[in-house]
């Protein structure tokens, strides 16, 4: 495995030159992480379909565990168990805008990863990035366990277990451990762990940290140690579900799966799960006992246990339902962390938005408002009084407002406006209002989907890579 071990090297020492002025070492991340023979052990797989164009193109790397969709082009990288979605890529012809500026799109946008490791990653391609409108580029960067890459090209950075970047371009920057970053764009910044911030120039900025003795119960991390907490407790005890999935080539699923709807071959269905018209249940997703209804949908890395979602549902990358009853039109953010008990269930009222990377871990029953935005820890029902506002009483901020260790500054309606609007954008991309004729989205277009498995070199000095491998519609 000499070659695997020299890319490996390689990349680090890419990181490290973009990051050398914050003294970063990204040998203590990556080294060691991931025991070689598990680059072996797991095959790389595509979708096809006939709605997505394709072009894949894989050189020097290694793919153990890692899907793509669309249009990727991977160099000198490990991708290890990582989604590369490239469902929403920009097509030649498109326009883009940005700020009052009409930007055409003059060739089919592309996904390109070079000289960087990911692990169990989820990469969406819904780019904003107005310099390079026809290329996704992740290049010189190291993102750890269950990070999101949504719709932010970077280089020369790194991202902490469950961080997410998110509509932001990053370039020579650092990311906590459980740090949510949606800002445009950042530039050699190194952020903590726990950070949850959202801005938008001088139009608004929501920030939160989460304390520190709250976070290391949740999500520790300590470099050249396996994240740990609640949370990666959590996700390792589920893994053992997702083996068969992988062990098997053709797999149907057990539940009845109506028109609309789409769960993918991929996912982990268990115990008693009802699926209405027009669900998306993406590839890694995880569903016990849960009631989906019309429009509602799990996204990649997501969890819903012993729960019922009631329809036109979000739940984001990497989030976690358990033991809870959504009303109509919640938003469950990036990796938030929702756990209630089979006695102290938790109740969300209709079209409430949970920030992304919440912790609600229930000591006792708690009912959300409807209409509510929800950040922070919650425990019990008087944690809501400090850690939530009515969307309506937020839209009526311009200003400055402090409740409990949240700080928004700015604009309230054009904060509210912006999450309401991006959920609206993510039931039509999904399909969650098709009628059977029109508004179709991703759960009708991969209802009809062909995967083709990859496989590395399985000894001598390439042992771990893959053959360089170009594959053209």
């Amino acid at each position: 495995m000499k070659h695997l071990e020299n890319l490996i090297d390689r990349i680090i020492r890419h990181v490290n030159i973009y990051l050398r002025n914050f003294d970063f070492d990204s040998a203590m991340h990556l080294e060691e992480v991931i025991p070689l023979s598990r680059f072996t052990k797991f095959y790389g797989f595509y979708g096809v379909t006939a709605h997505h164009p394709i072009h894949f193109h894989f050189s020097h790397s290694n793919l153990a565990g890692s899907y793509f969709l669309g249009q990727c082009k991977v160099d000198n990288s490990i991708l290890y168990k990582s989604d590369i979605r490239g469902d929403e890529l920009k097509a030649k012809g498109d326009i883009m805008k940005y700020r009052g500026i009409t930007i055409p799109i003059e060739r089919d946008e592309i996904i390109r990863i070079e000289d960087s490791f990911l692990i169990k990653n989820l990469v969406h391609s819904y780019s904003h990035d107005p310099e390079k409108p026809e290329t996704f580029l992740i290049k010189c960067s190291a993102a750890m366990h269950y990070a999101n890459i949504h719709g932010s090209p970077m280089v020369g950075c790194f991202l902490g277990p469950l961080s997410t970047v998110d509509l932001t371009a990053l370039r020579d920057s650092v990311v906590g451990a459980f740090s949510y970053i949606q800002t445009g764009e950042l530039y050699k910044q190194n952020i903590g762990p726990g950070v949850i911030w959202v801005g938008n120039g001088n139009i608004f900025d929501f920030k939160y940290t989460f304390p520190e003795s709250v976070l290391g119960k949740y999500i520790s991390y300590t470099p050249g140690q396996q994240p740990s907490g609640i949370i990666m407790e959590f996700v390792e005890k589920k893994e053992p579900d997702f083996q068969e999935v992988y062990d098997v080539v053709h797999r149907k699923s057990d539940i009845p799966v109506p028109p609309g709807a789409s769960v993918n071959r991929y996912s982990v269905i268990k115990g008693k799960c009802h699926i209405s018209q027009n669900v998306l249940v993406a590839q890694r997703a995880y569903l016990e006992d849960a009631w989906m209804g019309k429009g509602a949908n799990a996204q990649e890395n997501c969890y819903i246990s012993h729960s019922r979602l009631d329809g036109l549902n979000v739940t984001a990358h990497g989030a976690k339902i358990i033991h809870a009853k959504l009303s109509k039109k919640v938003f469950v953010g990036f990796n938030a962390f929702l756990r209630g008990t089979p006695a102290s269930p938790l109740i969300i009222g209709e079209k409430c938005v949970i920030m992304p990377h919440t912790i609600i871990d229930l000591e006792e029953s708690v009912s959300i408002p409807p209409e509510t935005l929800v950040w922070g820890h919650i425990a019990c029902q008087k944690d809501i009084a400090t850690h939530s506002i009515g969307l309506k009483d937020l839209m009526q901020t311009n200003g400055e407002i402090r409740i409990g260790g949240m700080r928004f500054k700015g604009d309230g309606m054009s904060f509210v406006n912006l999450f309401q609007h991006r959920i609206e954008h993510i039931l039509e991309a999904n399909g969650a209002y098709f009628d059977g004729k029109k508004d179709n989205g991703h759960a009708q277009k991969g209802q009809n989907i062909s995967f083709n498995i990859i496989q590395p070199y399985p000894m001598g000095p390439m042992k771990g890579l893959y053959p360089t491998i170009d594959i053209n519609p």
